[in-house]
């Protein structure tokens, strides 16, 4: 009986909210449950029961024609019964064997198409990309960006900002000799952290994220921070906190069940906490630059954006406001840092765990390089080496359900008739792991790009990046990051696990998948 008071009290909330917050406040001891539910299961429970009751009051009967076919959904729940919520993707790649490259599916209300293959996923992002370009509303997302910035935007802003985000980064020496030289100079820093452990097993986390975050934050704030500054710590377990949170079951929940899950405790809540406390930091920074702003010396992006937003320009008034610049910063900041830091992260452990693989490209660094100091021009002469680091790119398969998207117009697309708004999830594993294009796809095996007279190949389904106007805005640093930074660790040292450890290559759960928690042994060569 209790329970089920308890879920028509949360019924109540979400269809008279102002009424029920003055009876709380009136009342506080007449429901403590809800309001003290801690228990994982009991919410569970207690969602689902005002779920099943919100379903019988509001729920849609709404059945699109000529849509994707997919399984058939329960009453409230949809299909999660039949999905693995920690790794969603999995279960999609397992449908994709029923239902066809084009099916849906529904996590609670929230219908779903699903997109697989690389010939699929290229035609609507290519092909049809403007009528793929949008982003659909999650609320986790809302709630942390407010529909601003690059990576969670849509229309004339979003459009706006990329335009500029692009252009800056260029201005900035994205894929120039200028950005080679600052990955250079943070790659003999992190050599050295690497060194001052004297070959003892160390967890390479943090250290890795400090220095690929130092080369976005050199062009964001024009400085690099020393890997133990503590605002540059609390910084980015801010961000490694929130991408895990942001894949786990609690937040698929809350972007499903919102009006429900934003009552009760959860992880929802930790990620906006996070995200306030990363912005206020960020905003204290653009003030600070607006009082040094010297319009003919622009020395970083927030510089940059500040002349625009001092420009007497329609635009600039209208897109180049504060808020813009909090969540661009914000955006590239977590992208500059996360991707290519777990990347290399699986590198590492992949070169732990296939020995004989590092010891080829350790042959192919002294053959090329040398004691030199690699150079981003060394990397056409070093096939092998160019093979293995996409390679690590397609097994790591750091985004495999790739940020959503969103059609921003009525379109047919594959016989199939998607409303504007329809929520899309562009595959990214199933590019990645196309057994049309990769004879391994599950296994790590360089020879993916390489041919028989041991050259490097290019393969057409390699897009870890994505592709089409949503694609990676700064896939050509993190190719160039990849490269410098992987060969210079490879040069100096030689990677294995501690002694009795079991390298585990299955990804944890998060927004992004890192390699599981582990250890590092980096025996020095020299």
């Amino acid at each position: 009986m209790m329970l089920v008071e308890e879920g028509l009290y949360t019924l109540c909330i979400t269809r008279r909210c102002r009424i029920t917050r003055r009876y709380l406040r009136s009342s506080k001891n007449v429901f403590p449950a809800v309001m003290f539910v801690s228990d994982p299961a009991t919410i569970i429970l207690l969602v689902l029961l005002c779920l099943f009751l919100f379903n019988i009051f509001y729920g849609s009967k709404e059945n699109l024609k000529n849509f994707p076919p997919g399984p058939k959904p329960l009453p409230i729940i949809g299909n999660m019964h039949i999905l693995n919520l920690k790794k969603p993707h999995k279960t999609f790649m397992e449908l994709s064997k029923k239902y066809g490259s084009v099916f849906s599916i529904k996590i609670g209300t929230q219908k779903m198409v699903i997109l697989c293959g690389y010939e699929t996923v290229k035609d609507a992002l290519v092909n049809h990309a403007e009528e793929f370009s949008d982003r659909p509303h999650v609320p986790l997302f809302h709630d942390i960006s407010r529909g601003y910035g690059v990576l969670f935007a849509n229309g004339e802003g979003w459009k706006v900002m990329r335009r500029f985000t692009l252009s800056t980064l260029r201005d900035f020496g994205m894929g120039k000799k200028i950005i080679e030289d600052k990955i250079i100079e943070e790659s003999d820093s992190l050599v050295e952290k690497f060194k001052s452990f004297g070959g003892k097993p160390f967890e390479n986390s943090v250290i890795v994220n400090a220095a690929v975050a130092n080369i976005i934050v050199s062009i964001i704030l024009g400085h690099r921070f020393n890997y133990e500054d503590p605002v540059f710590l609390r910084l980015m377990s801010l961000i490694t906190e929130n991408i895990r949170l942001m894949g786990t079951p609690m937040a698929m929940l809350y972007n499903n069940f919102q009006s429900v899950m934003c009552w009760l405790p959860g992880s929802h809540k930790t990620v906006r906490q996070n995200a306030i406390e990363t912005q206020k930091f960020i905003k204290e920074t653009f003030t600070k630059s607006k009082e040094q702003l010297d319009v003919n010396d622009q020395r970083t992006l927030i510089d940059s954006f500040l002349i625009k937003q001092q420009e007497e320009k329609p635009e600039s008034a209208k897109y180049y406001h504060d808020e813009n610049l909090t969540m661009t910063v914000s955006n590239l900041f977590a992208a500059g840092m996360e991707t290519t830091s777990t990347t290399l992260r699986w590198g590492i452990l992949l070169m732990m765990k296939y020995q004989e693989i590092q010891k080829n490209v350790q042959n192919e660094i002294e053959r090329v390089i040398g004691s030199a100091v690699p150079q981003t021009e060394h990397r056409k002469e070093m096939p092998y080496t160019d093979a293995v680091i996409h390679e690590i790119q397609r097994f790591s398969n750091i985004i495999p359900s790739n940020l959503p998207h969103a059609t921003a117009q009525d379109v047919t697309f594959r016989g199939y008739f998607l409303p504007k708004g329809t929520y899309v999830i562009p595959l990214l594993t199933s590019v990645l792991r196309d057994e049309a294009h990769f004879e391994r796809p599950n296994e790590f095996y360089p020879q993916h790009f390489l041919n028989t007279d041991g050259h490097f190949v290019k393969n057409e389904a390699f897009l870890p990046f994505s592709a089409g106007k949503r694609s990676c805005a700064g896939e050509n640093m993190a190719k160039m990051e990849l490269f410098l930074f992987f060969t210079k660790l490879l040069q100096n040292f030689t990677f294995k696990a501690p002694p009795g450890a079991e390298l585990d290559l299955e990804a944890a759960v998060g927004f992004t998948t890192p390699p599981k928690h582990h250890y590092v042994c980096a025996v020095s060569r020299t």
